[in-house]
């Protein structure tokens, strides 16, 4: 089988007069790069990258010709063709055609989930079966309580109010971007709302010093959260999370901020974390996100993806590692998620039915794809 035609869209979204903040930076609501792949035996397929950096350095890849590299090889053998595109990292002739390194870790991720989508087509199976099979249902938690102007704790407690209406079990807070007791106080009001019998999570986005997180888990502890995610800086200091973790009962997460599966492997070397939560549309595909999945098994730590929860479902219900998914309910917040797929998998009372279609299950929308893409190949 060969591929014999590639195409690329720019997946975006409206500016929004309110946007949602993490603790430090503003979460777009679409920033997507969407590659769709045809073959010579009439399969087709699709992946996505994502990037909270403004796309344009994949947009100017391809146009620079990039995608000439994928057409003519075999989407049957994805580790070859991820790892020719990934190797490009260190090659020169990037640099000469202006291919930045984040922008051929997005496209190589791009376009490895979508050459096992024709993995999956071609075989007449859904992907989670063809990655273990463990399951066909996986638990699934709602990101909320973002920060945005003018934002209260009467606003917060409507958002809890109306996700917890929605039937979810599990909640994961931003945190990080106020004052600590100011945090707290929200993070009380979410417990409050959603009972003591629901999961409550807690997303710092790398925005404390080791000794702002050591007292912001000392704090939030009584509270009961399942996870502490991403407590420290940008650099993320795996040594930092280990002497957290030593003083803590939370659990530690991270791995979203890692832009290879090797960053995420010193974390788990480093035993500094739980729970990992690399996302196969940012870097690896999931030709690096099965090894990662395999290595967190024989490592004793948990598999909670970043976004993406249709995606990266393949991954967390084919393996026993696999723990939850993480999905976005508000369109405002995720459009992408609410428009994209026609008929995409069941999300109720807290959990995530996987489809027996083969590959990834998902059928693009042409009217989602009319709103919000644009052509760049």
């Amino acid at each position: 089988m060969k591929i014999t035609r590639i195409e690329v869209y720019a997946l975006r979204a409206p500016t929004q007069e309110r946007p949602h903040w993490t603790s430090h930076f503003i979460v777009p609501t679409a920033n997507e790069i969407l590659v769709q792949l045809w073959t010579d035996e009439g399969i087709d397929g699709f992946g996505l990258a994502t990037s909270y950096t403004p796309i344009d350095f994949a947009v100017r890849a391809f146009q620079a010709g990039l995608g000439e590299l994928v057409v003519g090889e075999d989407p049957l053998a994805p580790e070859r063709l991820y790892a020719k595109l990934f190797g490009l990292t260190s090659k020169r002739v990037a640099s000469e055609r202006g291919w930045s390194r984040e922008a051929l870790i997005r496209i190589s991720a791009a376009v490895d989930i979508a050459c096992w989508d024709i993995v999956g087509k071609a075989a007449g199976l859904p992907l989670y079966r063809l990655f273990g099979g463990y399951r066909s249902q996986v638990p699934a938690y709602v990101t909320c309580a973002y920060y945005r102007e003018g934002k209260d704790l009467a606003e917060l407690r409507d958002e809890m109010e109306m996700l917890k209406a929605q039937g979810h079990t599990g909640f994961k807070a931003k945190f990080g971007g106020a004052p600590l007791a100011e945090d707290v106080e929200r993070l009380a009001l979410m417990r409050e709302v959603i009972g003591p019998d629901r999961s409550l999570m807690v997303d710092v986005n790398r925005a404390w010093d080791l000794d702002t997180a050591i007292e912001g888990a000392r704090l939030i502890e009584p509270l009961d959260p399942l996870w502490l995610e991403e407590p420290l800086t940008w650099e993320d200091d795996r040594r930092g999370l280990k002497l957290l973790a030593m003083k803590t009962r939370i659990p530690l997460s991270g791995g979203e901020s890692e832009t290879t599966s090797y960053g995420c492997r010193a974390m788990l070397e480093e035993q500094a974390i739980q729970i990992l939560q690399f996302d196969c549309t940012m870097m690896g595909g999931f030709t690096e996100g099965r090894k990662l999945a395999a290595l967190c098994d024989l490592n004793h730590v948990k598999v909670a993806p970043h976004h993406d929860c249709f995606i990266h479902a393949h991954i967390v219900a084919g393996s026993p590692s696999g723990y939850i998914v993480e999905s976005f309910t508000d369109p405002e917040r995720d459009p992408l998620q609410a428009e994209l797929f026609e008929d995409p998998p069941t999300l109720r009372d807290g959990m995530l039915t996987l489809k027996e279609q083969p590959g990834l299950g998902l059928t693009l929308s042409e009217r989602a794809m009319t709103k919000f893409s644009t052509r760049i190949l």
